[in-house]
């Protein structure tokens, strides 16, 4: 199984990009492979329900010296990742790479996964809730079953 941090330097060697952008691809990613293949997640890492979206806690570290700049490109790795990985990979950034890190967030904010995650919690409010295999499959899924039938 892959890492977040795998998955994100992914992202990296399409383009330069925020931490906040990184961390929305990365769930993305999770998530739409979640959905696509039954619930098994594409890595280990958990992803909680932050006031500004979606974020893997064990990827913020990585990154957080950038702050609100862009994380420079780096070099390729796609021959750690299976064909099935590269497809979903490559279908989340074509879907949401034309975004910014602010977009998405607000894309975020819109969908299930995190709202329930987040419960009663007021907008400013910090949370450490996990955003579940199980929601990002039964949302995403049902995107995606809507997308087929359209």
């Amino acid at each position: 199984m892959k890492s977040v941090v795998d998955v994100a330097n992914w992202f990296l060697s399409k383009e330069s990009m925020t931490h906040k952008k990184i961390q929305k691809l990365c769930y993305y990613a999770q998530a739409w492979y979640c959905a696509l293949y039954d619930g098994t997640p594409l890595f280990k890492e958990e992803i909680q329900a932050w006031v500004h979206g979606p974020v893997a806690p064990s990827l913020y570290p990585y990154f957080a010296d950038y702050r609100w700049n862009e994380i420079p490109r780096i070099e390729s790795n796609e021959g750690s990742f299976t064909e099935e990985e590269l497809d979903v990979l490559e279908a989340v950034y074509l879907t949401y790479g034309g975004f910014t890190g602010d977009q998405l967030e607000s894309l975020t904010h819109s969908e299930d996964p995190w709202i329930i995650a987040r419960g009663e919690l007021k907008p400013w409010e910090t949370s450490r809730e996990v955003i579940s295999h199980a929601s990002m499959r039964e949302y995403y899924s049902k995107k995606y079953e809507e997308a087929q039938n359209d």
